[in-house]
């Protein structure tokens, strides 16, 4: 923003906090986001609504006049939305077990995409420690409330999955299209995609006022806050340090399944989160230190 005598506005608020509080708001909006699927009555409900009002919310701020231009712009489009509806799979992963846990393991989806795409045997050590974390959340006892269900495991995987390909595809997108209209018709893609199961398991549920209350809450939390914030920390801060920044969610979330959704995590759990983090902040560092950019 331009002061009145031309030069910059720069936010009061240090660019480290701006990424925090979108790491703290990301995680937040997931917690509420499991208590939505008691509110709906089913994960799928709940995906399809706050994919549907996030698409609303996207498209209010970006305002894309038309269609990508060009049959690969607008395939992108579609399996970035795609992606993002796979992304979504997480929610059947949180029924099944605590939030800490699932967000953790989809983590190791844009880690893995970083250890794959580097040509440096040292950066094995990152997807090493990465490994030896998934191993902790299986070992015999690491569960406070018994074994992982093998159902969740293999849901947060595919959501895992599915966001290493939207990191992959969204590079590409951004690289072929300017501004944040792509991804409103990418969100708004994966609501469509979302919306027939949703409506087959919740049915009206989706319309209450107390649904239809939390669902914004949860879009806002989870999408166009944290947006906004990352996007101004990223005028101020090297993406490097953004990104070693983002790499403490899943702390953020074993703190917000733990104060929102009172679940308790066993030191097990605890320091699988903290070996995974650590796997993350290390590629993260290793993988965008190599050269410095303007």
């Amino acid at each position: 923003m331009a002061a009145p005598d031309g030069r910059r506005y720069r936010s009061p608020v240090p660019a480290p906090l701006l990424v925090l509080g979108a790491v703290i708001s990301v995680q937040t909006g997931q917690a509420l986001g499991k208590q939505l699927i008691g509110t709906v009555g089913s994960p799928l409900g709940a995906v399809a609504l706050r994919l549907l009002l996030a698409a609303l919310l996207l498209l209010l701020l970006w305002r894309p006049r038309s269609l990508p231009a060009g049959r690969e712009s607008r395939l992108l489009v579609l399996g970035l939305g795609t992606a993002i509806a796979g992304m979504n799979l997480v929610y059947l992963a949180l029924e099944r077990m605590p939030l800490g846990v699932a967000m953790t393991i989809q983590l190791t989806g844009p880690l893995a995409v970083s250890l794959v795409t580097s040509r440096r045997v040292r950066d094995a050590v990152w997807g090493l420690l990465a490994a030896a974390g998934i191993g902790c959340f299986l070992l015999p006892g690491s569960s406070p409330s018994g074994p992982l269900s093998v159902t969740g495991l293999v849901f947060a995987v595919l959501s895992a999955v599915s966001m290493g390909a939207y990191l992959l595809l969204s590079q590409r997108t951004g690289a072929r299209m300017a501004g944040g209209g792509p991804l409103a018709l990418a969100v708004l893609w994966a609501a469509v995609l979302t919306l027939p199961f949703g409506l087959a398991q919740s049915g009206d549920r989706l319309l209450q006022p107390s649904a239809l209350a939390t669902g914004l809450l949860v879009a806002v939390l989870s999408a166009a806050l944290p947006y906004s914030l990352e996007l101004s920390a990223l005028r101020r801060l090297p993406a490097r340090v953004v990104g070693i920044l983002q790499s403490l969610e899943p702390v953020a979330a074993g703190l917000a399944g733990l104060l929102i959704l009172h679940e308790q995590l066993s030191t097990l759990q605890w320091l699988a989160i903290g070996l995974i983090t650590a796997a993350s902040a290390g590629a993260v560092a290793a993988h965008t230190g190599r050269r410095v950019r303007p």
